[in-house]
């Protein structure tokens, strides 16, 4: 399972099939490939980037059909220092993201908790799958209010920005969720690097007392993370961070490869081995 698209030049996302839907009155692009249960693929910041595009079709490979809804920054674009850091400011005013409430849910959940929905009505199977990266992270959480989720996936949770310990999740939601997932004989699959500034080990610690043993969190070491990225990880991020996307290494034997293959079965194991 290996890309030959290049990482360095922007993606022109030719492969997908983009879409407008409208839900909550709320009208938002949506880019669409592959067959399959459904899962949704949320982009980390700056945007959807090649390496974020790379893992859809890591997702579509493996069997699924991909949503990944654009929700910020310029699609397809490498990210760039000035330019990702001007979108991750538009994002921290933006009325949609709650950048920096500690326990209280982004709006937008609402609307991937609908996409979701919609998701699964078109695509069929048990349910779907969900992925949140970085500003993302959390969403995944979130959208277990929407029954039709299944396979929360959190890939270092960088909401909020001013309290390591926020979860950026409603109390009483994160109550709601640690039931059902107790409920329904489900969990909710996390990962982060040791070191990372955006996510650090207080969050990880909040979700596991929130949610508890249903929380199954990875740590990977420093080591493990791609030093070559783009330059909006490179001086923006400047520390190990995306699981999955810039910072993995698509190497045989390499953690974050591990951690691409096992998230990958989790949506298996929930979408595809428990079809009705």
């Amino acid at each position: 399972m290996t890309s030959t698209r290049s990482l360095n030049e922007d993606d022109p996302l030719d492969d997908f099939t983009p879409r407008q839907i409208t839900l909550d009155g709320i009208e938002k692009k949506v880019y669409l490939m592959g067959q399959g249960p459904a899962v949704i693929v949320m982009t980390e910041m700056p945007g959807i980037s090649p390496h974020v595009a790379r893992f859809a079709r890591w997702v579509r490979d493996a069997g699924f059909t991909v949503y990944m809804p654009s929700l910020f920054g310029r699609d397809g674009a490498v990210p760039q220092a000035e330019e990702g850091a001007a979108v991750f400011k538009r994002a921290c005013v933006s009325a949609e993201f709650r950048a920096f409430a500690s326990n209280a849910s982004s709006p937008v959940t609402q609307w991937l908790r609908a996409l979701a929905r919609l998701a699964h009505e078109e695509c069929g199977g048990p349910g779907v799958g969900a992925i949140g990266m970085c500003f993302t992270g959390n969403f995944a959480l979130s959208m277990m209010m929407e029954p039709a989720m299944l396979a929360p996936v959190v890939c270092q949770p960088s909401l909020p920005l001013d309290d390591p310990a926020g979860t950026n999740v409603a109390a009483d939601e994160l109550a709601a969720v640690r039931q059902r997932l107790e409920r329904e004989d489900l969990s909710v699959m996390a990962y982060r690097f040791d070191g990372d500034r955006f996510c650090k080990a207080e969050r990880f610690a909040a979700f596991s007392q929130a949610l508890g043993e249903r929380f199954v969190a990875r740590v990977l070491p420093d080591g493990a993370a791609n030093p070559n990225t783009p330059p909006f990880f490179a001086q923006v991020v400047a520390s190990p961070h995306s699981v999955v996307t810039a910072h993995l290494i698509d190497e045989a034997g390499q953690p974050t490869l591990a951690a691409r293959d096992e998230i990958l079965a989790f949506f298996a194991l929930r979408l595809l081995d428990r079809r009705r």
